[in-house]
């Protein structure tokens, strides 16, 4: 199984959270990450965003794509929601979810050290993660880490 977690793009303040519309540079962000994604996406792919309209049109920017809008990887899901609603670590093909921080740094964190940690992925970014089974044990392999600025 693999995992992408991709960080929104650059958001507008606002008073309702839900409703922040990506800045003329998240739109810029999002579109360099889904260029990039569209040529190394595999084609069993299941992509599951946020209700927040940030994640919304971060995920857009994958333009013919379709995806699931679930409140478990929405602003106030955990890590924990967020990992069972992708089907880690035994589901098969590839899963991108589309989120926020602090949930998606607390999943790479877990995933990488099984422990909580509050880690950062910037706007726009992804991390891209990895389940191997070795030596009858399951690892995790860290395959990329990308931001938009460096596209």
């Amino acid at each position: 199984m693999e995992l992408i977690l991709w960080r929104h793009a650059d958001a507008e303040d606002g008073p309702v959270d839900g409703e922040r519309k990506l800045t003329g540079k998240g739109v810029k962000q999002a579109e360099r990450m889904a260029a990039w994604l569209r040529q190394h996406l595999p084609e069993d792919l299941l992509i599951l965003v946020s209700p927040a309209l940030r994640a919304q049109e971060t995920a857009r920017a994958l333009a013919g794509k379709k995806y699931e809008t679930t409140g478990a990887v929405g602003t106030a899901a955990s890590p924990e929601s967020l990992l069972k609603a992708a089907g880690w670590p035994k589901g098969s093909g590839t899963v991108l979810v589309v989120g926020h921080q602090p949930t998606l740094g607390q999943a790479a964190a877990l995933l990488m050290t099984g422990k909580p940690a509050d880690w950062s992925v910037r706007k726009g970014a992804i991390w891209w993660l990895a389940r191997r089974e070795r030596e009858g044990r399951g690892a995790v392999l860290l395959r990329a880490v990308l931001g938009p600025d460096l596209l």
